[in-house]
């Protein structure tokens, strides 16, 4: 399935080499925080055991890996993959302390990576991002473990009109932070955009399905305001 906004020529990756450096720092005034309960809960439901490994795939700087980690006392190997250097970079710098995380940059639809790797592959509001949804699941079903687990923690649809209506006047003013604290507005103009743009609940499982994965599922959190996707390799 093929995403017409983030087809437009570098995008994307021109709207993360503009805010890279105020990354973090505008996901928790964005979300007021709420964004790190979110990874939390998709790292609760995923239940990760010791030596268990992961690849997260469009990790920003390195949330869930270092999330993940705790979780298991960092007794696993993480890859995180992302298509921008600076971002990567930004990454190390957060994550330097933890020794066991290798970092690729690579994008969601051409992972180089090897077959049949990973007990579990997660992707953070990134897969609104990438250029065609389906090749992502396709390249998430082709590393994963036979046994392995796919999750996806992404925007996804508000169905009481109350929070709805709330959440989309905030959504106006999310731009003007985005000037305000890195003198960028465009960025976050395509933020909201995607969001608006990106598939609903079902129609995400039923890419999912289309793509192989088994046992389907997906939470709301928030009221439906992000959800978070899984699926097995069977």
């Amino acid at each position: 399935m093929q995403q017409d906004l983030q087809n437009k020529r570098g995008l994307v990756q021109n709207v993360f080499d503009q805010v890279y450096s105020q990354y973090d720092l505008m996901n928790d005034i964005m979300s007021l925080g709420i964004h790190r309960l979110w990874k939390k809960d998709l790292i609760h439901m995923m239940n990760p055991s010791f030596n268990q490994n992961l690849v997260d795939v469009a990790s920003g700087t390195g949330d869930i890996a270092k999330i993940f980690l705790n979780k298991v006392n960092k007794n696993a190997d993480i890859t995180c993959v992302d298509p921008n250097d600076s971002m990567i970079d930004q990454g190390k710098k957060k994550l330097k302390k933890y020794q066991n995380i290798k970092w690729i940059k690579s994008t969601a639809e051409n992972l180089k990576l090897n077959n049949n790797n990973f007990d579990f592959y997660t992707i953070s509001f990134g897969l609104r991002n990438t250029k065609n949804i389906d090749k992502a699941l396709k390249e998430a079903y082709r590393v994963l473990k036979p046994g392995g687990r796919y999750f996806c923690l992404e925007f996804s649809k508000i169905d009481n009109e109350s929070l709805n209506f709330i959440y989309k006047k905030y959504s106006k003013m999310i731009p003007l932070l985005g000037k305000l604290f890195v003198g960028q507005k465009e960025p976050y103009e395509y933020l909201v955009k995607s969001i608006e743009n990106f598939v609903n609940q079902d129609e995400l499982l039923d890419l999912m399905k289309k793509n192989n994965f088994k046992k389907c599922i997906y939470r709301n959190l928030s009221g439906g305001i992000v959800s978070i996707h899984s699926g097995w390799k069977v």
